[in-house]
């Protein structure tokens, strides 16, 4: 019988650590209900230590969600691990992560610590940790810049305290594919008592090896693999979930080694995280991405069209791509046929989103003939944000531009207090009238410091989808908003991080001043 690989889902942990992503607690929610559908084995939900409304989420996250072992990660302190055992405990099956760095470079450069000393940490956090849970991971960061021999060391000091799950990460992606699965495979026969343990690894895509050397680790011998729903990390990003899943299902004959995943619910779960981290999928990415089923030169369509084998390894309803449906939407389409479409792409709001949605769908079927999954998906991403409490609403934009004119924006927003503000400013083009003219009005002080905008679907009807992201001090907020009105779309999106920027601190997920570093 084939080896079960544990699938470690860090989508909410290391994920988030992607440069301009704050999921709400809302957002992590949400998300973590997909995962528990996606059939992952662990869930590490946050950093709890990292600031209060972290905790909250994962504990948010640990209360609900039953399956999957929910787990928060901690340096090696007693006051991280205090925290994340706050988080946690509530869980069905909870778990505490700690990680210690054990390269030389960061033991002196961030530490400022000795070998004797990190030795010493490891031990203490452990025995700490394992005081309040029977499942304790550990994780030396850095592992495949280390010492080989101090990690062994190291390694079979913890399990001597108690770690159940000795984890082996490549955190800046520095391995070669052949060279960890030595690594691993070293780990597997020189630490005393490994054996008791699982083995698992975490792998960064700094050289765009991340999947390969999670499959060389488990080739080497380790059973767990750790990742993100589309490879979102820090820098360059983590071992794509969906890529592993796949990569050994498809190659069963191969590797000799399953999953619990149920893959049909990948392409649901990428683009949920799509839409609530703003971090678009590429087009050509593997598994996930809009071009991995879709074939232009003549000579492709030809031979899928006679066996869809001949140039396609995987059928794309295994991963539950949509085939399209039978149902096309149009303005004349009824609630109950947004509805099914909605749920064919894995969608299931509630009746006050679906109204929402439902009355955006119709807005923009009046103005295109048909409406596509991709126009939907877009109607869905905005929509469904908006469990941000909206302080400032658009009732009007209007804008005056031209070659040889100066661009002027008059918006009138309903503020907090119900009433409506007006006011005008000129810009160096007209979304940016439009934004100074919403500060205007708002009094909020902010850096612009990302706008983006992209065609949701081809032809002159298409939406138009904004993302933008803003600074107020230290914090990062992003808002995103589509329209057929590319104008309109910017100053909604604009909104729409403006009023994640005025929710109390205590109801979003956000990093310490110095969050922990990718593993």
């Amino acid at each position: 019988m084939s080896d079960k690989i544990y699938i470690f889902d860090t989508t909410l942990r290391d994920g988030e650590q992607s440069a301009g992503i704050g999921f709400t607690i809302d957002d992590k929610v949400q998300i973590a209900r997909q995962l528990a559908k996606l059939n992952v084995d662990i869930i590490e939900a946050g950093f709890p230590a990292s600031s209060p409304g972290d905790l909250e989420a994962v504990r948010a996250i640990a209360k609900e969600i039953r399956g999957p072992i929910i787990t928060g990660l901690a340096r090696a302190n007693i006051k991280d691990i205090d925290a994340t055992w706050q988080a946690v405990e509530v869980a069905e099956t909870p778990r505490i992560h700690v990680f210690l760095s054990t390269s030389d470079i960061h033991v002196a450069h961030q530490l400022h610590k000795n070998r004797e000393d990190v030795m010493e940490m490891a031990r203490t956090a452990v025995a700490h940790a394992k005081r309040y849970c029977s499942d304790v991971e550990f994780s030396p960061m850095d592992a495949t810049r280390s010492d080989h021999e101090f990690v062994y060391q190291l390694l079979a000091a913890v399990i001597e305290e108690g770690a159940t799950t000795i984890n082996i990460p490549d955190t800046v992606g520095y391995a070669i594919p052949k060279q960890f699965e030595a690594f691993v495979r070293s780990c597997m026969e020189k630490v005393p008592g490994i054996e008791k343990t699982r083995v698992s690894v975490h792998c960064h895509n700094d050289l765009g090896m991340a999947t390969a050397n999670s499959l060389a680790g488990v080739i080497g011998g380790a059973r767990q693999i750790e990742g993100a729903i589309n490879g979102i990390g820090e820098r360059a990003g983590n071992t794509s979930i969906e890529e592993v899943v796949m990569a050994i299902k498809t190659r069963a004959d191969f590797l000799d080694m399953h999953t619990d995943v149920n893959t049909r619910e990948l392409y649901a779960t990428s683009r949920l995280v799509e839409r609530l981290s703003g971090m678009p999928i590429q087009p050509h990415k593997a598994i996930v991405g809009k071009n991995a089923f879709r074939h232009s030169s003549g000579i492709h369509q030809d031979g899928v069209l006679k066996m869809r084998e001949t140039y396609e390894i995987m059928n794309p309803a295994d991963i539950g791509v949509p085939a399209g449906g039978s149902i096309v939407l149009t303005k004349v389409s009824g609630s109950h046929g947004v509805r099914s479409r909605l749920s064919e792409l894995g969608i299931e709001p509630d009746e006050a989103e679906f109204r929402r949605i439902f009355q955006a769908f119709k807005d923009v079927a009046d103005v295109k003939d048909e409406v596509d999954d991709r126009d939907l998906m877009a109607i869905v991403s905005e929509q469904t944000q908006f469990t941000v409490e909206e302080a400032w609403k658009l009732d009007l934009v209007q804008v005056s531009s031209s070659d040889h004119g100066t661009p002027t924006a008059t918006v009138r927003l309903i503020g907090p207090d119900g009433e409506p503000h007006q006011d005008a400013a000129i810009g160096t083009g007209p979304v940016d009238a439009i934004y100074r003219a919403i500060n205007r009005v708002t009094q909020v002080t902010n850096e612009l410091t990302e706008f983006s905008v992209k065609s949701v679907t081809e032809g002159i009807d298409a939406q138009g989808e904004v993302t933008i992201r803003i600074e107020t001090g230290e914090r990062t907020f992003q808002g995103r908003a589509s329209d057929t009105d590319i104008l309109v779309a910017s100053a909604r999106a604009y909104l729409h991080a403006l009023n994640r920027s005025l929710m109390p601190i205590a109801t979003a997920a956000e990093h310490a001043p110095a969050p922990a570093p990718a593993r």
